[in-house]
């Protein structure tokens, strides 16, 4: 069925034209011999009006009988609006009742709703304003991200989601087994899928095998779903959570650092021109301020310091932070948030940092107790990208996986990276609620993916 979208009626209307809108209606007030209706299709965040008279051939057994929720199309001519707050309105010839939604048991009514309420109905919370709103601007950003990276000649990847290697060392995957392992008493111990012959699950990271098309391609990145199996229950945490994470070869920490800067401001710019009705929701219920924020980021230079200097001014603060700063121990989120929102007022990328809380791919600079790393820190949210030069040396990158205790043959593949044309290479990851979180100043992470994962939830 071939309808106008809402969105192109409102904002570009052709008065006098025939139409047809099919969605969902939000509201409906009876006057005298007719009934207006507030009609959305979820293309924008504007309604529109439609005026059903009460000659319609179904306005006494259906029109009157809609409620909230219900689905119709309707068939009429646009027209002028002599009603404040709306350019025009739909003088309908016909409505057509799709779906009924019965008033007593749908859970959607014109108040508003908890974000933690519309938690449990996830199915049916993309029909509110903001949560329609955040997935609008999910969608731009997502499109936006494709468009720069084409743009500067990388190639999209698709990295596996099911992985034999853990990029982070950090241990916190999902394993993955068959159901016959699950109905047999298996697996093993060791962790071993007789599916795939060896340790199996779900991944964390496509950045290893990102690496290996870069170190062939020149340039790519992936972008899609990674999963971490943390029992956290902060609002900055998802057990899935989608990551975009370029890769470069003949590309320094300086580099990438710079192609970060101008991702981020490109996406900002981007979301800000692009979906004005939605930020301008968001600025006024979600978060004051918002869209100043986000310009303030597009428009200035980010900061660059050393993960030291950045420790010196947090120990010079003369702030009692929960987690207490010295010398080697990773930036929590208050010390991320202080430096941001405090200390430098601006966008900020931190370098160089601790060896021994940084990943084993990452390069080890000449001191040789800090490595090639950069996280960007921006308020509200803390870091938003993560990344580093990577070790492209053979022996220093073996030396740190024999530290790490990682499994020299499992990794064979990686090393072999670094003896066949190694070349200087770096990449980042973005995650990519995080940024729908920053851009939409929602408070909590799980209204930013439209089927939050997390401990002990996980619905539809």
């Amino acid at each position: 069925m071939k309808s106008d979208h809402i969105k192109t009626l409102v904002q570009d209307p052709a008065v006098g034209s025939g139409v047809t809108v099919a969605g969902w209606l939000r509201t409906r007030r009876d006057s005298s011999g007719f009934s207006f209706l507030e009609v959305n299709d979820g293309s924008c965040l504007a309604n529109i009006q439609v005026i059903a008279d009460k000659n319609l051939a179904n306005y006494e057994s259906e029109i009157k009988k809609l409620t909230t929720g219900c689905s119709i199309v309707v068939r009429g001519e646009l027209k002028e609006s002599p009603a404040k707050g709306q350019r025009v309105e739909i003088l309908a010839d016909s409505i057509e009742v799709v779906g009924w939604a019965d008033p007593e048991h749908y859970p959607l009514q014109k108040k508003r709703h908890s974000f933690e309420f519309l938690r449990e109905i996830a199915h049916l919370r993309p029909r509110t304003n903001a949560l329609g709103g955040v997935a609008r601007v999910r969608s731009r950003l997502s499109y936006a991200i494709h468009e720069f990276f084409q743009r500067q000649g990388f190639h999209q990847i698709h990295t596996p989601v099911i992985t034999t290697s853990d990029c982070e060392g950090a241990g916190e995957m999902f394993q993955v087994v068959t159901e016959q392992e699950l109905n047999e008493g298996s697996p093993q111990s060791d962790g071993i899928n007789s599916f795939f012959g060896r340790r199996a699950g779900l991944t964390v990271s496509g950045q290893l095998q990102a690496e290996v098309f870069a170190q062939a391609l020149g340039s790519v990145y992936t972008f899609g779903p990674t999963f971490r199996a943390e029992n956290s229950h902060t609002s900055r945490h998802l057990a899935e959570f989608w990551m975009l994470e370029p890769e470069m070869a003949f590309c320094n920490l300086d580099c990438n650092m710079d192609l970060a800067e101008e991702m981020l401001k490109y996406l900002l710019k981007d979301v800000v021109e692009h979906c004005q009705e939605d930020m301008a929701l968001f600025d006024k219920f979600i978060e004051k301020g918002l869209i100043d924020k986000l310009r303030h980021v597009i428009d200035n230079d980010f900061v660059r310091v050393s993960y030291s200097d950045a420790v010196e001014e947090l120990l010079k603060s003369g702030r009692r932070f929960e987690f207490p700063v010295s010398w080697g121990v990773d930036l929590q989120s208050e010390h991320e948030r202080y430096l941001t929102e405090e200390a430098y007022r601006l966008p900020l990328i931190v370098t160089d940092y601790p060896a021994s809380i940084k990943p084993f791919y990452m390069r080890v600079n000449d001191d040789p107790t800090t490595v090639a790393a950069m996280d960007i820190l921006v308020a509200g949210i803390g870091e938003i990208v993560g990344g580093s030069q990577r070790e492209e040396r053979h022996d220093v990158l073996l030396g740190r996986m024999q530290e790490a205790g990682i499994d020299e043959e499992e990794y064979q593949w990686y090393l072999d990276l670094r003896r066949y044309g190694t070349t200087p290479h770096s990449g980042f990851g973005l995650g990519f609620e995080r940024l729908v979180q920053f851009v939409t100043g929602m408070h909590n992470i799980r209204e930013t993916i439209p089927f939050p994962r997390t401990p002990g939830f996980a619905p539809c």
